[in-house]
C-alpha cells in the first residue's frame, strides 16, 4: 500500500489518537487493512495533511505513505 484514502486515513489518526489516551503515549506503529505504518510515517502524514489543509483549506483526496530518509516504511502484516 502507498497511500491511504481520507477514510482509512481518519481511522488510523482515530486509532493512533484512542492508543494515546489510553496509554500516554503514541504507539509504535498502526495497522490499516493489513499493513503495518511506522510511527515516524504517520506522524509524518499527518503533518503533511495539516499542512495541506491549512494552505489549501481542504482535505486531500488521499495520503501518500512517504519514506522520510528513503527507509522503507510499509510491510504487511499477516492477521
Amino acid at each position: 500500500m502507498e497511500s491511504l484514502t481520507l477514510e482509512q486515513y481518519r481511522r488510523m489518526v482515530d486509532k493512533v489518537l484512542e492508543f494515546k489516551r489510553l496509554n500516554g503515549d503514541l504507539p509504535e506503529y498502526a495497522v490499516v487493512d493489513g499493513c503495518r505504518i511506522k510511527r515516524r510515517e504517520y506522524i509524518d502524514m499527518i503533518e503533511r495533511v495539516n499542512k495541506f489543509f491549512l494552505e489549501m483549506g481542504r482535505n486531500p483526496g488521499s495520503v501518500d505513505i512517504g519514506p522520510i530518509d528513503d527507509v522503507p516504511l510499509v510491510e504487511k502484516v499477516f492477521i
